[in-house]
C-alpha cells in the first residue's frame, strides 16, 4: 500500500487517498437493543483518477444503465458494449488504469471493513446519487451490509450490466451463508486474474 502511495502521488497531482460518501446497511447497537440502519459513510479507495474528477461523468452512465438508455450507453463505452464500466475514461489517470485492472485500488476498504461500515463479502455500496435512482425493488440490494467483493466481481465482472448486477446482489442477499461467503472469496482472485488477462 505504501509503494501504490508513493506512484500515485508521483503520476498526478493530489492526494493518494480517495474517499466518497457511500450508503450502506449498518448494525447499530444501543444497549442491549440492536437494530438494523441504512447509513451514509465515507468509502475509501486509493485514487485512480484525477484530484476533483467531475461525478457528474459516473453519475450519467449509471442513469443511462438503470434507465435502458442503449443510445447513451454505447455513445459513453465508445461502442465496446460488452463492457459495462467506464473504463475508457478521460479522467483516470496512467496509473489508475493499472490500478483498476487488478483492484489493488481497493485496498483501503479493508479500513472500511475494520470500522464496521463493510464486510469482506456482500454488494458493493452505492453512491448516494445511485441509490437516489433506485427502485423500491431494486432497493432492496441494500439490505446487506456491503462488502468488498460479491456475486458480481466473480460471476460477472466487466460483462454483467448494472440491472444484472442489482439481481446478483439480491441473489446474494437471499442466498447469504457462511460457505457461500467462503466460496465466493475464494473464487474473488480468480476473477481478478481472468479480468486482467481481458483487459
Amino acid at each position: 500500500m505504501l509503494l501504490i502511495t508513493i506512484l500515485v502521488k508521483l503520476d498526478s497531482p493530489g492526494p493518494a487517498l480517495f474517499r466518497q460518501p457511500r450508503v450502506g446497511l449498518k448494525r447499530m447497537v444501543k444497549g442491549k437493543q440492536a437494530k438494523w440502519q441504512l447509513m451514509v459513510f465515507n468509502f475509501y479507495k486509493f485514487r485512480s483518477m484525477v484530484d476533483r474528477a467531475d461525478p457528474k461523468v459516473h453519475e450519467k452512465f449509471t442513469r443511462a444503465l438503470l434507465s435502458k438508455d442503449q443510445e447513451t450507453v454505447e455513445e459513453m463505452l465508445g461502442g465496446k458494449t460488452r463492457l459495462k464500466k467506464l473504463v475508457q475514461d478521460d479522467r483516470i489517470t496512467r496509473i489508475g488504469k493499472i490500478l483498476r485492472k487488478s483492484s489493488p485500488d481497493e485496498l483501503l476498504q479493508l479500513w472500511n471493513v475494520l470500522k464496521g461500515d463493510m464486510s469482506l463479502v456482500g454488494p458493493r455500496p452505492p453512491t448516494i446519487y445511485e441509490a437516489e435512482m433506485y427502485t423500491w425493488q431494486q432497493a432492496q440490494r441494500m439490505g446487506a451490509t456491503p462488502g468488498m467483493t460479491g456475486l458480481w466481481q466473480v460471476q460477472g465482472r466487466n460483462v454483467a450490466d448494472y440491472l444484472e448486477m442489482i439481481q446478483l446482489d439480491l441473489e446474494y442477499i437471499q442466498r447469504q451463508s457462511f460457505w457461500l461467503d467462503f466460496k465466493i472469496l475464494a473464487l474473488t482472485p480468480i476473477a481478478v486474474l481472468k479480468t486482467r488477462s481481458a483487459a
